[in-house]
């Protein structure tokens, strides 16, 4: 591990502005039944994917992981659980620094901050949609995690040279938690169409969900790079390479894309800590 995030993720991903970098090809995107119709598979089989890029795996990947991309993990609430969030999200909500130097990865973080709407999440799966076109609002925090200084001049949380971007989280209120929960099952049924790829493209794999305490959940999926994916799933049992989380604490909501490439258990680490942050 060198701690640096990985080169050349090709993930097909296209933020605010910026087509992907990686020579993987975007899917198209996928028309509302279809989604619907696929959510309802995809909760059934327990699958939820993330794109991993062909190629090399992310040199920042830290610890490895274990339990596989498959795993389903479920929290009960304790005395140290936390509560769910309540009044608006400020940048105190949103994953800092530290919590990847927590899972292995050394080289310096910055941060790039900026509130408004953009492109959210995995655009290969999701489309180029901004926040506010899929569920309205006032606008969301973006955050950047980086390690290199250069950004998109279109979106500062958002690095220029893709193998700089660690994770990018963006994160909102809603008017209540009733309302966030739909927002994060919405965002979180988006992804579902990068479950299934052609063998030899990255694909997301199963979900993994998380519960801290009532009203305190995540959903996450792996990202696989495309030399693993043979059947046009992700292979069971394999480390996955980063991923995306959609996160859930009382109104506040979030969706988190991890591009270093973490393993199973660093992944689980850093979810559950954006989770309490949150």
């Amino acid at each position: 591990m060198n701690g640096a995030p990985a080169a050349g993720r090709g993930r097909g991903t296209a933020r605010s502005g910026y087509a992907a970098r990686s020579g993987c090809a975007v899917r198209p995107r996928y028309a509302v039944a279809a989604v619907v119709a696929a959510a309802a598979c995809g909760l059934a089989a327990g699958r939820f994917v993330l794109p991993p890029p062909p190629g090399s795996p992310h040199p920042a990947a830290a610890a490895p992981a274990t339990g596989g991309a498959s795993a389903h993990v479920r929290t009960t609430a304790g005395s140290g659980s936390p509560k769910p969030a309540t009044g608006p999200v400020t940048t105190a909500d949103l994953l800092g620094p530290a919590a990847f130097g927590a899972v292995g990865i050394t080289a310096p973080i910055r941060t790039r901050d900026r509130f408004g709407d953009g492109v959210y999440a995995n655009a290969a799966c999701a489309g180029e949609k901004t926040l506010g076109q899929t569920l309205g609002g006032p606008g969301a925090h973006f955050r950047g995690l980086m390690t290199g200084t250069r950004t998109d001049p279109d979106d500062p949380t958002v690095a220029v040279d893709h193998a700089d971007q660690v994770a990018r989280e963006v994160a909102a209120e809603a008017q209540n938690p009733a309302l966030a929960q739909n927002f994060a099952q919405r965002l979180l049924l988006e992804e579902v169409p990068c479950q299934d790829a052609p063998p030899g493209h990255w694909v997301y794999g199963r979900t993994t969900t998380l519960e801290l305490a009532p009203g305190v959940s995540a959903s996450w999926m792996g990202s696989y790079q495309g030399s693993l994916n043979t059947g046009g799933t992700a292979p069971e049992g394999a480390e996955p390479c980063g991923g995306i989380a959609v996160l859930r604490s009382g109104s506040h909501y979030a969706v988190l894309e991890v591009d270093a490439c973490l393993g199973a258990d660093a992944m689980s680490r850093i979810v559950r800590t954006a989770l309490s942050q949150l």
